[in-house]
């Protein structure tokens, strides 16, 4: 048996969207890929796409992944298609990430740093936490 050849990055001129950020090491899993899809984290063009969206090299896409409170949004540029999942160094050749993009994900995490300042650095102690309350008593 000879095997699919449809793995070869320069032979390839559509794939399926979630084989894509599967094979580029954005989501882990395809499933999770489809579900980042179909949740609306994805967009092709500005707007939602479904999963078996094809894409093709020079096309644009939104990418929002993290947690509520530490979103990051990517606007990548497909370079390259694949559909074998290879290490991060084979990874980064499939995608380019555009300039703006880069710059608006830098400033959003020194704000995220500049607003965990105002935490301190370690709990209390019991003695330190004694002398607030007395500090809270004696202020009302």
């Amino acid at each position: 048996m000879s095997k699919n050849t449809n793995n070869n990055p320069q032979s390839l001129a559509k794939i399926r969207l979630d084989k894509w950020l599967w094979a580029a090491r954005f989501y882990r899993t395809r499933t999770l890929a489809k579900q980042a899809i179909e949740s609306g984290r994805v967009h092709y063009g500005g707007s939602r796409v479904k999963t078996s969206k094809e894409i093709s090299v020079g096309d644009e896409l939104t990418i929002r992944q993290g947690s509520a409170t530490a979103m990051t949004e990517k606007t990548v540029i497909v370079e390259a298609l694949s559909a074998q999942r290879g290490n991060a160094t084979a990874a980064e050749v499939l995608y380019s990430e555009t300039k703006e993009s880069e710059t608006r994900r830098a400033y959003y995490a020194e704000q995220r740093k500049l607003a965990n300042l105002a935490r301190p650095d370690n709990k209390p102690n019991k003695k330190e936490r004694r002398d607030l309350q007395r500090f809270k008593s004696n202020q009302d």
